[in-house]
């Protein structure tokens, strides 16, 4: 076979291995995306008080985003109900808070503080819905309601599905605009973009009970030393189901506040915080804002699902091709 006949023949073998995304709507308003048939991530609307992605399966088909609370598993953790899956919330704006949920304060504690300033984050409705073959575009419009459902923020939320033989990737884009008047955000620990990681794959499953994960950021902190400090991405990798993964969270340089602190906790919180700054670091300045209306606030954040460690994953080197977009 001639040279050119030979390149010309890898390069349709290399579009015919490559990865197929589809994209379908559900009963419940949400939306599924599939990689050559099977889940990615399902994108879930009407479970809580807020939208969020869960389960979202790796490039080893090893599931990344602990199952509590949309199903109980034994031997996983059950603490912080409102960590589910991909999700995004803030215990402070306008002094209402998308955060926790109902669930997080108990039946009985309808009536307490904190429960009492619970709003909600509600899709309204999916502006884009797209699949391009190689990538999947999902755009929701989500509103934020207070407790009587009075609106009083809204996101539009970009999300960008892309899979290859060795990584898996959602970039997350997000505009949010004081639609209806000013948005007091205050400074909070608990807030921003987050992803509850797999019970085994934590560094500590619970007080003296090691787990098989370990954090590592761009400044090369690790673990426990990489909270509340400001980094370009972070990584958190471990075991899964006998394999060795992990997940990255690439922070862009046009998302508000780059580098971002990273509110990562030891027992599988991994956050995306611009917002805390003083509730992260004592010696830093408040970091409460306010948007005036028709001002937005953008974020831009890259989960990265990739084999092995950081090393392994080559995240530095997806983060500098990611920083370049």
């Amino acid at each position: 076979m001639k040279l050119p006949a030979l390149l010309a023949s890898l390069l349709l073998a290399s579009f015919a291995s490559a990865a197929q995304l589809t994209i379908e709507q559900t009963a419940t308003g949400g939306a599924i995306v599939k990689v050559d048939g099977q889940i990615f991530a399902e994108y879930i609307v009407d479970q809580a008080n807020k939208p969020y992605l869960a389960p979202v399966f790796g490039p080893t088909g090893k599931q990344m985003t602990r199952n509590y609370p949309m199903k109980t598993v034994e031997g996983e953790q059950h603490d912080h109900p409102h960590h589910r899956g991909i999700c995004f919330g803030h215990e402070g704006i306008n002094g209402i808070q998308s955060w926790a949920e109902q669930l997080t304060f108990g039946e009985g504690a309808k009536k307490s503080e904190k429960a009492s300033t619970l709003g909600s984050e509600k899709h309204r409705e999916f502006k884009k819905i797209e699949a391009k073959g190689d990538s999947v575009v999902l755009v929701s419009i989500i509103d934020y309601l207070d407790a009587s459902g009075k609106k009083y923020l809204e996101e539009e939320r970009t999300m960008t599905f892309r899979a290859d033989g060795k990584t898996r990737s959602i970039d997350m884009q997000q505009i949010l605009s004081a639609t209806e008047g000013p948005a007091k955000f205050e400074d909070k620990k608990d807030a921003g973009l987050s992803i509850r990681v797999p019970t085994e794959m934590a560094v500590e499953i619970e007080k003296n009970k090691k787990g098989n994960g370990h954090i590592i950021n761009s400044e090369g902190l690790k673990d426990a030393g990489a909270w509340g400090k400001r980094a370009k991405w972070c990584d958190y990798y471990g075991t899964v189901g006998g394999e060795n993964v992990g997940v990255a969270i690439l922070n862009h340089p046009s998302s508000f506040r780059f580098p971002t602190p990273w509110h990562v906790r030891t027992y599988g919180l991994f956050t995306a915080n611009p917002f805390g700054t003083k509730s992260l670091d004592k010696d830093a300045p408040d970091g409460a804002y306010e948007l005036k209306k028709g001002e937005y606030t953008f974020l831009r954040h890259l989960f990265l699902f990739h084999p092995g460690d950081e090393k392994e994953g080559m995240v530095a080197e997806a983060y500098e091709a990611y920083s370049k977009q």
